[in-house]
């Protein structure tokens, strides 16, 4: 199986839609998918997530199935008193390596700077729902890997967010969230490719097979911004 994930065009958060530029990178983004064999069409249900999915389903003729379960993220205080850095994820990963400390900790979520940001219980549900979505799709989390239960030979699609993105692939790769948050911030409609063998006698991994391609936006590149 192959999962495509694709991070929203351009956007106006305030409106939770696309700008005319993510438009444009949304259709860019269609044009490049439309021979990736694409299958099925997931979406958070943020607007300007389902918008950038919406071009990719109706050039292909498929259905979009919104998952509120991959909404993008929220961050700060979890205890109602005031942070550093007002809970940023990636502003907060920068402090880490700022302060000489480890991405790979894996015991991040207990530890300043995260210990008392809201961030860590939305990780945690991501992770949750991506082994119920896994599993939906023949693949079933048996501690740090999976089992196949059904050949999937099918490639689908998850339109999302940076933080969102960011946490299904710290569990996916069973490496700590602020890792991600550092070494990778998806472009708008930066695209990335997993693959996870479709049959097999044990426990199978997640691989990479491509990660954050946006040479379909070339001349359409603006500063990478997450929602603040």
């Amino acid at each position: 199986m192959r999962i495509i994930l694709v991070r929203h065009g351009h956007p106006d958060y305030a409106n939770d839609c696309l700008t005319p530029l993510g438009r444009l990178h949304a259709a860019a983004a269609a044009q490049r998918l439309q021979d990736e064999g694409i299958q099925k069409i997931f979406s958070s249900t943020c607007g300007r997530a389902m918008e950038t999915a919406r071009h990719t389903a109706d050039l292909l003729g498929l259905e979009v199935e919104g998952m509120d379960c991959f909404r993008e993220i929220h961050w700060g205080s979890a205890d109602g008193e005031p942070i550093a850095f007002s809970g940023h994820p990636w502003d907060t990963a920068d402090r880490m390596v700022a302060d000489n400390q480890s991405l790979l900790d894996p015991d991040w979520a207990v530890k300043p700077p995260f210990d008392r940001n809201s961030v860590v219980g939305c990780v945690q549900a991501v992770a949750k729902a991506a082994d119920e979505w896994l599993l939906r799709l023949g693949y079933q989390r048996q501690g740090l890997y999976y089992r196949v239960l059904k050949p999937a030979y099918q490639t689908v699609a998850l339109f999302g967010h940076g933080g969102e993105t960011a946490a299904l692939l710290s569990h996916l790769f069973n490496v700590p969230f602020p890792f991600f948050c550092s070494a990778m911030g998806p472009d708008y409609t930066g695209i990335v490719v997993l693959t996870l063998p479709d049959e097999a006698d044990g426990l199978v991994p997640v691989r990479f097979e491509l990660v954050n391609d946006v040479k379909h936006i070339q001349g359409l590149r603006v500063e990478n911004v997450f929602n603040r």
